[in-house]
């Protein structure tokens, strides 16, 4: 007698296949490189694509796998809406680090400034704290709250896409933090800025059914952002 495969075999089956090609292709923030490297073609044609094309790897040069472009404080800083500034390395400014999966960040924080809550769709970040005094954390999918003060060599790590927070404990002196991301472009979304200075603009009303809070409330808000 035939056998029937019924419904639940059949959905059986494609779980089971599912989790093998799972597990076949395991998912990573930026793909594998084929190469040693892929110095960036800073004078390629723009087009959209996961990192820049790449030179001819007989004209990489050292000068392209070095950068000074986190070297100095950002005077941003100190006139920014937060009291925060973030300068990053990128294919302009490091061009061997084009393909590789990763990208630095210096993040400069005034006396008491603000970097606000925040994700990184694309990446984890491994923050170290060089100067100052911080409490950072951040938040997970079941609402849990993790915070630590971190003391100059500390480092904290911030899982991929979570929103998390650093905040400069010291009223007067600014900290310095140096980030390191496992994306070539990690992205990042501000809480705040994201709701409230959208382009076009959030509609209200899903504002103050979210956050239960009247119209005047939003526009306050906005204006406070900037917006």
């Amino acid at each position: 007698m035939a056998r029937v495969d019924t419904p639940s075999h059949a959905i059986l089956i494609v779980v089971v296949l599912l989790l093998l090609l799972l597990s076949l292709s395991p998912s990573r923030p930026d793909p594998d490189l084929l190469l040693d490297y892929c110095v960036a073609d800073l004078a390629a044609q723009t087009f959209h694509l996961n990192g820049r094309p790449c030179i001819d790897p007989n004209l990489a040069r050292s000068a392209h796998f070095a950068t000074s472009a986190i070297s100095q404080p950002n005077v941003a800083a100190s006139t920014a809406l937060f009291g925060f500034s973030v300068t990053t390395t990128n294919a302009t400014t490091l061009p061997g680090a084009n393909a590789q999966g990763l990208a630095m960040a210096r993040v400069d924080i005034v006396g008491g400034g603000l970097v606000p809550p925040h994700a990184h769709p694309r990446a984890s970040e491994a923050a170290l704290l060089l100067r100052g005094a911080l409490l950072v954390g951040f938040v997970d999918t079941s609402h849990r709250l993790y915070t630590q003060q971190l003391r100059p060599g500390d480092t904290f790590l911030f899982p991929r896409g979570l929103v998390h927070f650093l905040y400069n404990l010291d009223p007067t002196t600014p900290a310095v933090v140096l980030s390191g991301f496992n994306s070539q472009n990690p992205g990042a979304q501000l809480a705040s800025t994201t709701l409230f200075r959208s382009d076009p603009r959030f509609p209200e009303e899903v504002l103050k059914k979210a956050f239960k809070i009247s119209g005047e409330d939003v526009q306050r808000i906005q204006r406070n952002l900037g917006g």
